[in-house]
């Protein structure tokens, strides 16, 4: 059996770093797209010099993990780094099979005349997970050749997280690209006009507005249902039936090939069906006893799938607490949430903005824009009341609360959130957050101030902050001290 001639692998790399050609510009097929702001977070990591790691680019399957490393090139070119010092492999490709990171660095070498273990070099390692102990190649070149800048990445989330935990200690750092926040859809969209901003001397956004609500409604249920991914979102084709991309070509794989091969899986049916259970409920409480009869299957054996899911960055859990904001000893209940909403379009049926079950898909789109910060959040349930989210703060006091609502008639009878108002007076909060479908101000009940603000424009406010890498927490705390001042104004 013949072997592969080195020549055909340069032949493959010269196709895959077009920038060596004259032009030395990245493929207009990325160039002509947007990029998105987590440029602005990935680029510092990819040019520090002083520590010597590699960045493990993860997330789930096709939300522009490629897209993201070609701009990341584009701007490297852009700043007079030599094309000649960077390169791109798709370590997936059959002509690289067998071939460890340094034998690419060598063709590299030779086909560029650059010598990466001399040079700085920015190198790209896309699909990784498809390389044997990919995370010991990675280590060592980290390790050899401290002028080398390395980013590896990957579809398989879940086991890029796994090795780069075990094995990557203090010489990778992870970084997480999720779907698309809100903000980020209507960017992409040329929308952003629908919306007027006030921004702090920080650069939160402070307060937000819109002159045409139902328009932005409009865009925002079209984000629930297929605004988490660049490609469904932009494809009218894709749309039409969103099951087939984002099912077959996301979904499936992970439960059938990425989570099978890494976890050992033997039983993927079971698998199939609890996930989907869970989508279909997401937002809703649901507790591992339920789970167990409803299903047939042993509670300790759906523990672990759903901390699969976890890895795979499909679902969250989010822990319960009770009125008084203390933890239970006995995770009995909790909820599951589906990382981005628009996976249970592709599940089962869009949504229309008076569907039943939009209360928890919005709750599901708030708590998918939060997911892109490293924050933990609770919801609160005891006897006779119930409240959405809610954040803890240090000495297991509560520091805020928030009730996801897609309904205007709370703004008209704010007394009806009394589980909300109870939990405040028991946590010492006088202010509290309340989405709407339209309406926004304030409201006071029994002393409690409930701010009411669109769903869309808080899920608009929230992916802004959280997505420009600032503290979100800090410029929640900022609104929240300037709507006092302005009530005490008044």
């Amino acid at each position: 059996m013949k072997a592969i001639p080195k020549k055909q692998v340069r032949a493959r790399l010269a196709a895959e770093n077009p920038w060596w050609q004259p032009n030395h510009e990245i493929p207009p097929s990325f160039a002509d797209l947007c990029p998105r702001p987590y440029i602005d977070l990935l680029f510092p990591l990819i040019e520090e010099e002083d520590l010597r790691r590699a960045v493990v680019l993860m997330g789930p399957r096709r939300v522009g993990k490629t897209v993201l490393i070609h701009h990341t090139i584009g701007r490297l070119l852009a700043q007079g780094i030599s094309p000649n010092r960077i390169c791109y492999a798709s370590v997936d490709h059959p002509l690289y099979n067998g071939l460890g990171l340094e034998e690419l660095l060598a063709e590299f070498s030779d086909k560029t005349g650059t010598d990466y273990r001399q040079h700085a070099c920015y190198l790209f390692f896309d699909e990784i997970q498809y390389l044997r102990d990919w995370e010991r190649h990675l280590k060592a070149i980290v390790d050899r050749y401290p002028n080398c800048h390395c980013v590896a990445s990957g579809s398989a989330a879940a086991a890029l997280r796994l090795k780069s935990h075990e094995s990557g200690a203090g010489r990778f750092t992870d970084f997480m690209l999720p779907p698309l926040t809100f903000q980020e859809y209507m960017a992409l969209l040329g929308e952003t006009n629908l919306v007027t901003i006030e921004q702090s001397s920080r650069g939160f956004i402070k307060s937000v507005n819109t002159k045409d609500i139902d328009a932005l409604n409009r865009h925002f249920v079209q984000y629930l249902n297929y605004g988490g991914y660049p490609e469904v979102a932009f494809s009218q084709d894709v749309q039409k039936d969103p099951g087939r991309f984002v099912k077959s070509d996301i979904i499936d794989k992970v439960l059938l090939r990425d989570l099978p091969s890494l976890y050992g899986v033997q039983d993927v049916q079971e698998l199939n069906y609890l996930f989907t259970t869970l989508a279909f409920n997401t937002a809703g409480e649901v507790s591992l006893e339920e789970l167990s009869q409803g299903s047939g299957v042993a509670k300790n054996t759906i523990k672990r799938y759903i901390e699969y899911l976890e890895a795979a960055f499909l679902v969250r859990v989010v822990h319960r607490v009770d009125r008084n904001a203390r933890r239970f000893k006995r995770a009995n209940f909790f909820k599951v949430y589906l990382t981005n909403p628009s996976i249970r379009t592709a599940l089962f049926s869009p949504v229309s903005d008076d569907d039943e079950a939009m209360g928890n898909i919005v709750e599901t789109a708030i708590f998918a824009q939060w997911f892109h910060s490293d924050v933990r959040l609770h919801y609160a349930r005891w006897n006779r009341g119930e409240v959405d989210i809610v954040h803890l703060g240090p000495k297991q006091k509560a520091a805020w609360a928030l009730e996801a609502k897609w309904s205007d008639r709370y703004y008209s009878r704010p007394a009806e959130l009394s589980s909300l108002v109870k939990f405040c007076h028991s946590q010492n909060l006088s202010r509290a957050m309340v989405t709407s479908k339209t309406h926004q101000g304030v409201r006071t009940v029994d002393s409690v101030s409930l701010d009411f603000l669109p769903a869309s424009l808080y899920c608009y406010m929230l992916g802004y902050n959280l997505v420009q890498g600032r503290n979100a927490l800090a410029g929640l705390e900022e609104l929240k001290s300037e709507q006092e001042d302005a009530l005490d104004e008044e």
